[in-house]
């Protein structure tokens, strides 16, 4: 169950007073944590504003990639490191807190497990808002969980992370049988159990050991991108974000177009303010991607196949296309239209229509969001 967001702070702001409830003075921040959020959920349901409500952070960054275009649409006051937690965490001196908001309580809590276990010699405090418990892990800074508990009213837990000895094997836990897992942005199957164990193999590339059924077409895709680290890899499982993104309108329409073959989580990395499209190649790249531009007003052409695993809610900027490949595989028409991009700028719609016409009936336009003559067409 969603807890329910105050519409005011509770308590006290920590901002006004120290964690004895003490006046002390507001001018300077040195004292105040810093806030590293993670996740879409925490921005769509409120929570992120309101513990900034609550706790006044000194600084609050959003860690990772999927909860920055929650993050954009919320008009919060925070920075994007888009790195994941642990690496966050580490950088920051002083009191550091972690905020999530976990698909179930369960798996917040796993999550919160896994960034402690990366955090050995200084440990953890999570606001986990799935459940409204507030998380002191391994050597956290009790004062701090403390007081976080006493302004979000969360309840106070301990914890002791777990550690995985083998480092050539993965375990995601938390899952729930029949969502997608992926891999550094990749999906490589479908979840059969709570928990899935993945494992290295000699030479490169990754083979499921239980509770995962393949897809192999994923698993090649991973491979291509050389040897997966599982230790330090970025592994998922289940939709990368419910909500809807808000629509923006269409940006630039002379630019560059920038290609993302597979690896929908590196966009952020890519997008330079000269982007006036973006070719995405591969059925969930293409739905992660429309996405993710849609509130940016950036247009997509999207070349897919057919196996898309439904991990985003699909939304699409004006002048985005997708088109179905009918007898090849998508990877091999995006080489060849990767090859149109090129470096130098283009005409958005008048590139979108040259691709269009040199593939001819190859593909079929199933999404077409551009206008023409005041008709979508």
């Amino acid at each position: 169950m969603r807890p329910t967001v105050p519409t005011q702070p509770i308590h006290v702001c920590l901002c006004h007073q120290d964690s004895y409830g003490r006046d002390k003075d507001t001018s300077s921040p040195v004292d105040q944590p810093v806030m590293v959020v993670h996740g879409p959920e925490i921005f769509d349901s409120g929570e992120a504003g309101w513990l900034i409500s609550s706790i006044c952070p000194a600084r609050t960054i959003v860690a990772g990639v999927m909860a920055r275009t929650a993050a954009e649409e919320s008009c919060l006051n925070v920075e994007f490191w888009g790195e994941p937690p642990s690496y966050v965490i580490k950088k920051i001196s002083g009191p550091v807190f972690l905020a999530n908001h976990g698909k179930t309580a369960e798996s917040g809590q796993i999550f919160g497990d896994i960034v402690a276990s990366r955090l050995p010699q200084i440990g953890l405090v999570q606001v986990e808002c799935s459940d409204r418990t507030v998380f002191v892990w391994d050597a956290g800074d009790r004062a701090l969980g403390a007081t976080l508990s006493h302004l979000t009213g969360f309840a106070l837990k301990r914890g002791v992370s777990t550690h995985c000895g083998d480092m050539r094997k993965r375990t995601i836990r938390g899952c729930i049988p029949g969502e997608p897992v992926y891999v550094n942005g990749i999906i490589i199957g479908r979840a059969t159990a709570g928990t899935v164990v993945l494992r290295s193999m000699d030479g490169g590339g990754i083979e499921p050991v239980t509770g995962l059924s393949p897809k192999i077409h994923g698993i090649e895709k991973l491979g291509w991108q050389g040897q997966a680290d599982l230790a330090s890899a970025w592994c998922k499982s289940g939709p990368i974000r419910s909500a809807p993104p808000k629509p923006g309108n269409q940006s630039l329409r002379i630019g560059n177009v920038v290609v993302i073959d597979h690896c929908g989580h590196e966009i952020y990395q890519r997008i330079l303010h000269d982007c006036c499209g973006i070719l995405a190649i591969g059925d969930d790249t293409t739905a992660v991607c429309g996405h993710i531009c849609a509130h940016r007003g950036i247009p997509v052409l999207g070349i897919v196949d057919g196996d898309r695993d439904a991990i985003v809610t699909e939304s699409f900027a004006p002048g985005s296309v997708v088109m179905m490949a009918q007898q090849e595989r998508d990877d091999d028409i995006g080489v060849e239209v990767a090859s149109m991009a090129g470096e130098s700028p283009v005409h958005w719609d008048e590139w979108v229509d040259s691709v269009l016409n040199m593939l001819g009936d190859r593909v079929r336009v199933v999404v077409d969001t551009r206008v023409k003559s005041g008709a979508v067409r």
